[in-house]
């Protein structure tokens, strides 16, 4: 399996365990700091997308090369998983367009599951989900609209094998603290109706974070079900 972060705060978290818990070897790549990538994901089972404090539209390097491995993947039929940036990335690649969004959304949501997408997350219609995001996609030509909010409607889409989430099913309470106190000072300029402080952030974590891993383990086990290769790549290296 191939990940890709971005941002120290915002690594692979509760999904690398399920990885491992289904003996799934991890390759993770630093982009943003200059490793570089493959130019195909052929030697790959499936590649992960994580978030970014970048938008999909800075036209960095490493923001263009991932664009392409994208496309590689898909023209191979490689299941992509994409988180925030990395659901953007991923719309963008299907040809989907990627936009400021009326307000950014910061902090814990209850976001709705779509009648087509219930099954991905074991039969519920609600989803507790955390979210740091000022851009949204529009939804793939030809994919559904797995999850929508009160603050941005396109949360997430599915498009076979395919899963673009536009929040963070990953997140662990060692990396929401660290998430925090990286993004403070953006905190206090953001603070609005749309956007949590960090004691609401960090309220309740146990009883949220439990919620949150019994839906994301749910989608995570959905998407692992999918891959059909051996993976090729033996240690797993992530924070």
């Amino acid at each position: 399996m191939l990940i890709l972060q971005h941002e120290a705060a915002q690594g692979p978290g509760y999904l690398l365990q399920c990885l491992r818990a289904h003996d799934i070897p991890v390759h993770l790549l630093r982009p943003d700091l200059g490793e570089p990538l493959p130019r195909t994901a052929a030697a790959f089972s499936g590649v992960v997308m994580l978030g970014s404090d970048h938008s999909v539209h800075d036209g960095l390097p490493w923001i263009r090369a991932e664009q392409s491995l994208l496309i590689d993947a898909l023209r191979l039929s490689r299941p992509i998983l994409g988180h925030c940036f990395g659901a953007q990335q991923l719309a963008r690649a299907m040809g989907a367009g990627v936009a400021r969004n009326p307000r950014p959304d910061i902090g814990w949501r209850e976001l709705w599951i779509t009648p087509a997408a219930r099954d991905q997350f074991g039969g519920e219609d609600r989803l507790l989900s955390f979210n740091w995001h000022y851009d949204s996609f529009q939804i793939p030509r030809g994919a559904t609209r797995t999850l929508f909010g009160s603050n941005c409607l396109n949360k997430g889409f599915a498009l076979g094998s395919h899963i673009g989430l536009q929040s963070h099913l990953e997140v662990t309470e060692q990396s929401l603290r660290e998430w925090c106190a990286h993004g403070r000072d953006e905190l206090r300029r953001s603070r609005g109706l749309t956007v949590q402080s960090e004691a609401e952030i960090l309220a309740g974590l146990p009883e949220r974070l439990a919620r949150l891993r019994q839906a994301a383990g749910t989608l995570y086990r959905h998407w692992i079900g999918q891959l059909d290769r051996p993976p090729v790549f033996g240690g797993a290296r992530a924070a």
